[in-house]
């Protein structure tokens, strides 16, 4: 089981909501009901800081459907909408390297993520449905500083991703590719695994930190999210599968602010919690995992609720 373990760091990828804090889901409190932060983006295995040298290459997709109540009101883009639902997908190519060289005694990596979306979003203005389409670039996510310390069976991890506001944007619209804001998301986690039987858990904290929408004034307040997981791994066949559970806290812990925050602080809060398997096939070009995971919410305020579903593949070399 030791060579299981050892063979699947090898691929511990640091997508960081990075694929999560990449992929924005513009119509989603924070303004629109969500943030650059999207569950399940860091949490097993796959997600973890690199701790080999060398470069990684990761492809993700996500899905999701989500709704917000007709009977409330929800800011979006300079409006005010009588509910809202959406539908997102998005494909993120990310690229990784971890250098030689140390730095703090820590493994030290630095990476971005690229999104392209696809969204429908419908909402309520005035009595009438309204519904938008877009396509296109959302927000990039860079990784200038990303740090790995080994120690035993443990892996203390932390990381600095930034992104950019380089998706499109317009006030009055429904979907948006973009959030029209940086966010800063100082995130830190420790993470187990048993190279004997295979078992492995983690647990991540960020705190995101954004910046005003300039177009509508309106400044999204500072997000605390938590990812917990646990995870068994089994060899199977030439590789080795794994299936675990990924669990999320998102709490909004200050309020929204600026003059286009006419609904006052707006709080936002929500958990989940779903199945994950991967497979991780070692080749001689290189090793690969592939990963699937469901993420259902609930207990949720002043955001979308809905579901997501990730596809996330990884290539070391």
């Amino acid at each position: 089981m030791r060579n299981i373990i050892q063979k699947h760091k090898l691929l511990a990828i640091m997508t960081v909501g990075l694929c999560v804090l990449t992929i924005c889901l513009a119509a989603n409190a924070e303004e629109g009901g969500s943030g650059h932060y999207v569950p399940g983006g860091v949490a097993m295995l796959i997600d973890y800081p690199p701790t080999q040298p060398g470069w990684i290459v990761q492809p993700l997709f996500l899905h999701y459907d989500g709704e917000f109540s007709s009977s409330r009101a929800l800011p979006v883009a300079g409006l005010i909408s009588a509910g809202l639902e959406a539908t997102i997908d998005a494909v993120t190519l990310g690229g990784f390297y971890t250098f030689e060289q140390k730095v703090l005694g820590a493994h030290y990596s630095v990476g971005v993520y690229v999104p392209y979306v696809w969204m429908e979003v419908t909402g309520t203005l005035d009595g009438f449905s309204r519904t938008d389409k877009v396509d296109g670039l959302s927000d990039i996510a860079l990784i200038p500083a990303t740090l790995a310390w080994k120690s035993g069976s443990w892996q203390f991890n932390a990381l600095l991703p930034v992104i950019a506001p380089t998706g499109d944007y317009e006030v009055g619209r429904f979907a948006n590719q973009g959030l029209n804001y940086w966010t800063f998301d100082p995130t830190v986690g420790a993470a187990f695994s048993n190279e004997k039987t295979g078992f492995n858990c983690g647990v991540h904290a960020g705190i995101t930190f954004n910046t005003e929408n300039e177009d509508t004034k309106y400044k999204s307040g500072s997000v605390l999210h938590v990812e917990v997981s646990a995870q068994q791994l089994l060899p199977v066949g030439t590789g080795f599968f794994g299936f675990g559970i990924n669990g999320f806290l998102y709490e909004q812990i200050s309020g929204d602010s600026g003059s286009g925050s006419t609904l006052g602080d707006f709080k936002g809060r929500s958990l989940g919690i779903g199945p994950v398997i991967d497979y991780i096939l070692p080749t001689e070009t290189g090793t690969w995992v592939f990963e699937a995971k469901w993420l259902p919410e609930f207990d949720t305020e002043n955001r979308l609720e809905g579901d997501y579903f990730w596809v996330k593949g990884a290539w070391q070399f």
